[in-house]
């Protein structure tokens, strides 16, 4: 999905080209204390603390809105909250489907 957005970027397709190989085939791995788990590949599409993070989160985000009044989307740097009033606590699960990587207009 980001890199679909991205691709609509009027940007230089060699900046496009760097950034699908920038977050193309990440793993992790977790160190705690002597051990290191095997790595595992993982198919996040923003990569947190990295200087392209923010931004992609700005594009892939930016499009994002409650689908319930009253309800609000707080987006800052590579994060996104999703604020209710406990009378709309019954509509998080709309929410929460509605951040789900879909086609947004």
């Amino acid at each position: 999905m980001l890199l679909e957005k991205m691709a609509q970027l009027d940007i230089p397709d060699s900046v496009y080209n760097w950034l699908v190989h920038f977050f193309s085939d990440h793993s992790h791995s977790t160190k705690h204390g002597d051990a290191t788990s095997t790595n595992k590949s993982i198919s996040a599409s923003i990569v947190q603390g990295s200087a392209v993070g923010p931004v992609a989160h700005v594009i892939n985000a930016g499009d994002l809105v409650a689908v319930t009044p009253g309800n609000c989307i707080c987006k800052y740097a590579d994060d996104t909250y999703v604020i209710m009033p406990t009378a709309n606590s019954h509509t998080r699960n709309a929410e929460v489907e509605n951040t789900e990587l879909q086609p947004r207009s």
